[in-house]
């Protein structure tokens, strides 16, 4: 492999390992400092909505920049507002405040710096020497190995040392992700406009462009939906349903071991990808990532016993690295390239907004009802999402458009 993709793909590992210890070890900081479970909530709730603004607005930026240079930018945001913390609780001490303000801060940083990564992927492609089905592979499964370890990582580095300690190695992640992207020359980060997209304007037509492109597009919608359902059951079982049921029987250590058998089966599902993933149709993998994630999630929502929530979640694992891995594929394919940025923008702030919805829903249901009813509506919004998934119209034909993928996508086709 050249040393481009190798570069791209060991800067996405960091970054997205120092954002899955942060996701573990800041919580845990606000929580020590503050003695305020009410405050953590605080500083996640207070960040949630800069992050997805973030996304919607910032894909302009990132199709009229080196996209590189968006990728460098982003990670180097998500440092300093990191690292600023240890400094003023050297300085005069960290309260409530400071944790929304660079919260704050670093969501800016999150969704946008998602969206420049997905941006270059194209230009990997074809400077690195790469088929996409590989890249996809490799980096689900790259992806996979960060859901395991920083969880791990997190709480290892919260025992050993304290609260500043543990955020200078989360800045220090993220720091190194910019460094090795500087890695990867700037001209591969160069944004190609081809001649059948939409002419450059002001920052809101621009934007505007980017969404009709987008809603104009029956595969893009399609794809959207049902990513975005899937995600929202998967965050609510995982981030509501599963924590009490473990809790009501008396198991709650073994909540981190339901993470574990998803991540073993992304990393399955993602290696089978990239080994064999260009070879054949792609609708039988299509079927079988939907297929398969409708199951396990079937199978989780019984809460029969843990070894059969083990058993889902591997499925629902080894599922998503197929399906994740080819709509990553598909969408270097199906998106013009100087849009990319918009449209992938608003992409990642639905799917980080959404989430929380589902959430939502199942708290109150879980509440108002009962945990085994709340699994069994998730199940059921996952089934329709699988069912209309296999059958839209748009994601019966998933082969590479000869007609060029900036064409289809404006075109709607």
């Amino acid at each position: 492999m050249r040393l481009i993709p190798v570069t791209y793909l060991s800067s996405y590992l960091l970054s997205l390992l120092g954002n899955s210890i942060a996701g573990v070890a800041f919580p845990l900081i606000v929580l020590q400092i503050t003695g305020s479970a009410l405050s953590a909530g605080t500083v996640a709730a207070a960040t949630a909505v800069p992050a997805v603004l973030a996304g919607l607005v910032m894909g302009v930026v990132i199709d009229r920049i080196n996209r590189r240079t968006s990728s460098v930018v982003t990670d180097l945001v998500s440092a300093a507002s990191v690292a600023a913390l240890p400094v003023v609780d050297m300085v005069s001490g960290l309260n409530l405040g400071w944790f929304v303000l660079f919260g704050i801060i670093g969501s800016l940083g999150d969704v946008p710096g998602m969206t420049a990564r997905d941006a270059l992927l194209p230009a990997i492609v074809r400077h690195g020497g790469i088929s996409s089905e590989r890249l996809m592979g490799i980096r689900e499964g790259l992806g996979a190995v960060a859901l395991l370890l920083g969880p791990a990582a997190a709480g290892t580095l919260m025992v050993l040392f304290d609260g500043s300690t543990v955020l200078w190695i989360t800045a220090a992640t993220s720091l190194a992700a910019a460094l090795l992207t500087l890695l990867i020359p700037y001209r591969v980060g160069a944004v190609a406009i081809s001649g059948g997209e939409v002419a450059p304007g002001g920052s809101w037509t621009q934007l505007r462009d980017g969404w009709r492109v987008l809603l104009r597009s029956p595969f893009l919608v399609a794809t959207t939906m049902l990513t975005v359902a899937t995600m929202s059951v998967l965050a609510s079982l995982q981030g509501l349903v599963l924590p009490v049921y473990f809790t009501q029987i008396d198991q709650p250590g073994m909540l981190g071991f339901v993470l574990t058998a998803i991540a073993a089966g992304m990393l399955v599902g993602a290696g089978c990808y990239a080994v064999a993933g260009a070879r054949g149709r792609r609708r039988p993998w299509f079927v079988a990532g939907v297929v398969g994630t409708t199951v396990g999630v079937g199978v989780i929502a019984t809460l029969s016993s843990v070894w059969v929530v083990f058993a889902g979640a591997f499925v629902v694992g080894l599922a998503s690295g197929l399906f994740g891995s080819l709509m990553g594929v598909l969408m270097i394919e199906r998106i013009p390239e100087g849009m990319r940025g918009r449209i992938m923008g608003t992409q990642n702030a639905v799917m980080t907004a959404a989430p929380p919805v589902g959430l939502m829903t199942a708290a109150v249901l879980t509440e108002y009802i009962g945990v085994e009813v709340a699994a069994a509506a998730l199940a059921g919004i996952g089934l329709v999402a699988g069912a209309l998934g296999l059958f839209a119209r748009p994601l019966r034909h998933l082969e590479p458009e000869p007609t060029g993928d900036a064409e289809l996508a404006v075109s709607g086709a």
